[in-house]
């Protein structure tokens, strides 16, 4: 049998592997993809089944967008360079796409015609979200300095209602999903005042179900019975969290542990200052200047991991939690934490680490 019978004409294979004759032709021009025999008489390409990973993964780089040059680079060389290459791409891919969505939400704040976005959900729910997210924001004097910091972001965009808060070191999101399915009216997101919204949520409690509506005005939240509330809008641009969120380094270490045993361990590690925080099997360890080292049990994946925290940023991420337990997600000593809760997803909180000096403690 002649060995050319195997081998699959240039429109076969491109239709196997997804490609169209001309790109096959392309990548052949470019030694990227070497048809495996040639009819010298013909010049037709002829391509062998065992080339189909290889044409799969061209194409999958190139949807990727990745130029040409850095995928020959992902096919043949080693799994360390193609690692590293891979890695740069989807790092620059997410700060274009961070910058494109930036842009755009630009613009549409720019079209003319006022924005406005409704949703229903709980009274309770809508007090809960602003007891976890409100100790976020900033405190005077930095609150003076930057007005935004001591703002929480309300966004009703469809199928969720966020609230928002950072003071720069700390960050909380918490998401509400409307009781109705989905919120109505374009994704609209308004400044109010901390201060404003901690008063609001205290009525909150007591109404079962609440209208939230959105627009550049402000937020009126309206209950049963016709009773209803308005927060006025704080002018100002608030940082792009999700722009923070979706560039979080990958997780290098988890810790599981008992919320108000660590709490407790902080509280007194860091009542004189920063502390640091050592993980070692199944328990951590917190040590300070000024107290006793502290142990407290836990699981911790990952390699071993020393990490220093301000307690005045650890500590409200803790006591915002919800349920027995709180997950630490570290991707670096000097990264942002994922302060987690099993119990609820739909919260989220950052907290930065601050320095871990050469003696050892905070």
């Amino acid at each position: 049998m002649d060995d050319t019978d195997a081998l699959m004409g240039i429109g076969a294979f491109a239709r196997r592997v997804g490609l169209a004759p001309s790109a096959l032709r392309f990548y052949d021009d470019c030694d990227v993809l070497r048809p495996a025999h040639v009819d010298e008489g013909t010049g037709y390409r002829y391509y062998a089944p065992n080339q189909e990973a290889r044409a799969v993964l061209v194409r999958r780089l190139r949807e990727a967008g990745m130029p040409l040059l850095e995928a020959s680079v992902v096919l043949d060389g080693t799994r360390e360079e193609a690692r590293v290459l891979l890695e740069g791409h989807a790092r620059r891919a997410r700060e274009t796409a961070a910058s494109a969505r930036s842009a755009i939400e630009e613009i549409l704040r720019g079209l003319t015609g006022p924005r406005r976005a409704t949703a229903r959900i709980g009274g309770a729910e809508l007090a809960s979200a602003v007891r976890q997210v409100a100790p976020a924001a900033a405190a005077a004097p930095l609150r003076d300095e930057f007005p935004v910091l001591g703002c929480v972001l309300i966004e009703v965009d469809r199928p969720e209602v966020r609230l928002v808060a950072t003071d720069r070191y700390r960050l909380a999101v918490r998401a509400l999903r409307p009781s109705s399915g989905e919120g109505e009216g374009d994704p609209c997101g308004v400044l109010v005042g901390v201060t404003e919204i901690g008063d609001v949520a205290s009525w909150a409690m007591r109404q079962p179900e609440l209208t939230v509506e959105v627009d550049e005005q402000g937020v009126r939240l309206r209950g049963d019975g016709g009773a209803a509330r308005a927060l006025r809008a704080v002018d100002g641009t608030f940082p792009d969290y999700r722009t923070v969120l979706d560039g979080l380094p990958a997780t290098q270490h988890r810790i599981i542990a008992h919320r108000a045993a660590l709490r407790a361990a902080v509280a007194e590690a860091g009542h004189d200052g920063p502390f640091v925080l050592r993980t070692d099997g199944r328990q951590l360890t917190l040590a300070s200047r000024a107290a006793v080292p502290a142990v407290v049990p836990a699981h911790c994946t990952g390699a071993a991991v020393r990490i220093a925290f301000d307690p005045g940023v650890l500590l409200p991420a803790l006591d915002a939690g919800v349920g027995p337990d709180v997950l630490l997600e570290i991707s670096s000593p000097t990264g942002p934490v994922v302060v987690r809760s099993a119990d609820q997803g739909s919260f989220t909180t950052l907290v930065m680490p601050v320095h871990d000096s050469p003696d050892g403690r905070a």
